[in-house]
């Protein structure tokens, strides 16, 4: 089983009129295949999977398919949902249109306890064959998967390789890597993805390489070759940009900061969802000018 792992983007969803964009959908994928980004990661937070239909989710996930088809870079598919159903019809979905892994995020607003997260992603590893990576964002859903529901369902499911950590927490990642060495930890947070890098993590999931893919590359390749003098200076460099497309709440910045560099054609977002403050349009902009957009 050859799972993704490296540099990954999440995504955008770009909307016009709102209905998805397809066609800038397309070049986006594109443009990070350009830049040697490793995986797609469509329809996580980023990709703005909330507000998609399902039918919406997985026309996402078959174009990002069609598009890295007969190319190095792989897809990992957003497939979660706070229902386990729904969240099995999405990843039998993706690995029927060739997915090469599934991203299953933490289920969200139920609260389930522990025992009920462990059946949840049980029964979605049962469900398929691809590879799946465990999404720990408790600042999203309400809910933590511990150090131990992690290892157990490693430990029994052949399948879940990885997990996305995007609690911030430092101290849990290295524990992780301490505990259970054949686990990959993923960065989900692109403050910190040098630390986690430098201590064992096997990639990223960016937000920041929507926007700048060649250096969230570089990055993640030079830590994964032991380039780390290189790679620190990267991450030093990509200091601001990482604060700043966090000022609201992602996706906002990262559409507002594409929208301004010229990478999509109109910044739509779905209610709840709205374009960011006056004050933070501004502010995105100042930070942008900072750095090199490649086309």
């Amino acid at each position: 089983m050859n799972n993704p792992t490296g540099a990954m983007v999440a995504i955008i969803t770009p909307f016009k009129d709102n209905k998805v964009d397809t066609l800038t959908y397309e070049k986006l994928i594109k443009r990070q295949i350009k830049y040697e980004i490793d995986a797609i990661v469509p329809v996580g937070t980023t990709g703005e999977s909330a507000t998609l239909s399902h039918q919406e989710h997985k026309e996402c996930i078959e174009i990002a398919v069609e598009v890295c088809k007969n190319t190095k870079t792989k897809v990992l598919a957003g497939a979660g949902s706070n229902s386990t159903k729904e969240a099995i019809d999405l990843a039998l979905h993706a690995q029927k249109c060739g997915a090469d892994g599934i991203l299953s995020v933490t289920p969200y607003y139920n609260k389930p306890t522990q025992q009920g997260l462990y059946e949840h992603y049980k029964a979605i590893a049962k469900s398929v064959d691809i590879g799946v990576m465990l999404y720990n964002v408790p600042g999203r859903t309400g809910v933590d998967l511990s150090i131990q529901t992690i290892g157990k369902l490693h430990k029994e499911c052949p399948n879940i390789y990885a997990i996305k950590e995007a609690t911030g927490s430092m101290h849990k990642c290295v524990e992780l890597l301490a505990k259970y060495p054949s686990l990959q930890v993923i960065s989900g947070d692109d403050e910190i993805n040098y630390p986690i890098l430098a201590n064992g993590g096997k990639g990223v999931i960016s937000v920041t390489a929507n926007i700048l893919p060649n250096l969230i590359s570089k990055l993640t390749h030079n830590c994964l070759n032991e380039n780390f003098n290189e790679a620190k200076k990267i991450n030093d460099h990509l200091l601001d940009i990482n604060k700043v497309l966090f000022c609201e709440s992602n996706p906002i910045p990262i559409k507002a900061a594409m929208y301004i560099a010229g990478l999509i054609p109109t910044l739509e977002y779905r209610l709840p969802l709205t374009k960011p403050s006056e004050e933070n349009f501004d502010k995105i902009k100042n930070i942008l000018a900072k750095y090199e957009i490649k086309e």
